[in-house]
């Protein structure tokens, strides 16, 4: 485990409140602010148990001792009132904790260049910063506990200090119980125990995060298998068909064997705490000597006895954990390190600064000039020399094999992606000129791989908790979902799936595909892009969407990727893909009476499974 110097730790942890005060305002505060009451309380208690002790024991004044009993009585009705209403208080940040944690990471996932999504090495740092996360409580959660050690070491140092004063300015007569070296001697053991303490930390996290480093790998095969695999409705069928859980059952043996042989390291890290217990026994049985024999030379009564036995503990303690405290803290530094330099994952696209213009007519004329890209860390061009225009209202089938570049062709459209060559150009103006937000609200998209999620299905279509329900309903009627709709318990407030609510609806392919169109519709954008928006579509929900096309788009612009030829037939252009390059562009009569062009070439590939066949 490297080092990380004094200073560093402070900034990294000081950055950590930063985080929390963000994303979870008041939980250290409060947890600081209970664990100030809590430790105090104890030190108060045992001060008026002396003081009564002593007037018990000498005096015996019953108006003193009922100063004192009220005293205690009432500091602690008070301080138990408090820290009442702060557990719980704290007791409610910490349970939504974790969940605020997640959305440290949803947040940078939002904010991340689309190409970073895709990178395998940026995927692995978020992965790591998870893990040490969610799995071995380290960083954040740490900080949260160690805000509450702190306060608690720091209590009880303090207090003990200011309450074992007298111990050693108190005069027992005995020259050798009265020396000054005793304090030594007495300090010296408490810190042995302090320090073999914190070394037994150290070396128990040295131990823990080897363990760590080595079951990394096997915790992602765990939940991959054990949660995945076998929990996963979707994966169900294939698992059982081609009995897939012999391929499981193999490498859990190899974790459960794994784990057999991380018994010896288990038992090195409890080997240190044992000792360093050991130690602190020592440590406290001298202090305990001390006080009872100054006490048995006369140097304080009773009372002062329950005082100092019971304060020296806790001293004992608090130098212990703070010790704890300062070597755990470089622990959860260097596990906050990982989420930092995951959340310090700079944007290299360039945000831009225009408005984009909000037309009345929605007249949008959109062109990509000379346009080539490369997916990063490939050395192979998947768009070349792309040159091609099209304007508000119109239709614009994208047609090709596999592969041929259609969806980057809409995906650097959209600007997810920026072209490694070239310009796209909105209404004569650079895209990337303009707010990055702004530009890409004037595109509603379903793609090919879209995802709806378990909400209400009013909510999907909205993509937004709130919703207008009328234009919910409209854009399910257009997207022909209506028929469907008709058949659900509790219309558009009926969840999807059943993840949430057990009374959850599940739907297949094709009728999430028109819930995806309805979203399109909903959000009401100038363009309208359907990514395969069929694929999924029985004959006749295909047949019913191509016949109603125009009605759906309405005067949007409108961008339809397929691979079935049959179905651009309505589009006003159709510009054919292959290899990356657009080939021709034209009408489909146009393209069709070019018998040497690919598109030719394509349509009557596909023909064959149209046309009837005699025998």
């Amino acid at each position: 485990m490297s080092k990380m110097s004094i200073r560093k730790r402070f900034f990294v942890t000081m950055r950590g409140f930063g985080i929390l005060k963000r994303y979870c305002p008041g939980l250290a505060q409060g947890k600081a602010l209970y664990e100030l009451i809590n430790s105090i309380q104890p030190f108060i208690s045992v001060w008026f148990s002396a003081r009564i002790i002593n007037e018990i024991c000498t005096q015996r004044r019953a108006a003193t001792i009922a100063i004192y009993v009220i005293g205690v009585v009432l500091t602690n009705f008070i301080f138990s009132i408090l820290k009442s209403i702060l557990d719980r208080v704290c007791n409610e940040k910490e349970s939504q904790m974790w969940s605020w944690f997640g959305k440290i990471f949803s947040d940078k996932q939002m904010s991340l260049d689309f190409d970073d999504l895709e990178n395998a090495k940026i995927q692995h740092m978020r992965q790591e910063a998870e893990e040490n996360l969610y799995m071995f409580g380290n960083g954040l959660a740490q900080l949260v506990w160690g805000t509450s050690a702190l306060v608690r070491s720091l209590v009880n140092i303090l207090a003990s200090v200011a309450m074992t004063v007298t111990l050693f300015l108190s005069r027992s007569g005995n020259k050798v119980i009265d020396n000054s070296a005793w304090i030594l001697i007495v300090f010296a053991c408490i810190l042995l125990g302090g320090f073999s303490n914190s070394k037994a930390t150290v070396k128990e996290n040295e131990v823990f995060m080897k363990w760590c480093k080595d079951t990394v790998w096997f915790n992602r095969v765990f939940m991959f298998f054990g949660k995945e695999l076998y929990m996963n409705p979707e994966k169900a069928k294939d698992v059982r068909i081609y009995n897939q859980n012999t391929i499981a059952a193999k490498v859990l043996d190899k974790l459960i064997q794994h784990d057999r042989e991380n018994q010896t390291a288990l038992f090195k890290m409890s080997i240190f705490p044992a000792m360093a217990n050991i130690i602190i026994g020592l440590a406290n049985t001298v202090c305990y000597l001390f006080v009872a024999v100054k006490a048995f030379f006369g140097a304080f009564g009773a009372g002062s006895i329950v005082q100092y036995v019971a304060v020296l503990s806790r001293l004992g303690d608090g130098l212990q954990e703070l010790m704890y405290v300062l070597s755990d803290n470089e622990v959860y530094c260097i596990h906050l390190q990982k989420l930092f330099e995951y959340m310090d994952i700079p944007n290299h696209m360039y945000q831009g600064s225009l408005t984009v213009e909000k037309r009345d007519d929605n007249e949008y004329d959109v062109e990509f000039r000379d346009v080539s890209f490369q997916y990063p860390n490939t050395g192979t061009y998947a768009l070349r020399h792309v040159n091609l225009k099209f304007k508000t209202g119109e239709k614009l089938a994208v047609v090709g094999m596999n592969g041929s570049g259609k969806t980057t062709f809409i995906k650097l459209m959209c600007r997810l992606y920026d072209p490694t060559e070239g310009e796209i150009l909105l209404n004569g103006v650079n895209i990337q000129k303009y707010d990055y937000d702004e530009y890409r609200s004037i595109f509603s998209v379903v793609f090919q791989d879209f995802r709806l999620f378990a909400f209400g299905l009013g909510q999907n279509v909205a993509a937004s908790a709130d919703y207008d329900s009328g234009h919910v309903l409209e854009c399910l009627k257009r997207a022909g979902f209506d028929e469907r709709l008709k058949t659900m318990p509790n219309g558009i407030k009926t969840c999807l799936y059943k993840d949430f609510d057990t009374d959850g609806v599940e739907i297949s392919g094709g009728e999430a595909q028109k819930i995806a169109l309805a979203r399109a519709l909903y959000k009401d954008a100038p363009f309208i892009i359907l990514d395969e928006p069929t694929a999924a579509l029985d004959p006749i929900s295909e047949y019913e969407v191509y016949s109603r096309f125009n009605e759906i788009a309405g005067g949007k612009t409108a961008v339809y990727i397929s691979h079935r030829l049959a179905s651009c037939r309505f589009c006003d252009k159709i510009a054919v893909f292959h290899k990356g390059e657009v080939m021709q562009k034209g009408t489909h009569e146009e393209l069709l009476a070019n018998i040497n062009g690919k598109y030719y070439e394509l349509w009557n590939a596909q023909s064959q499974y149209y046309t009837p066949h005699t025998k």
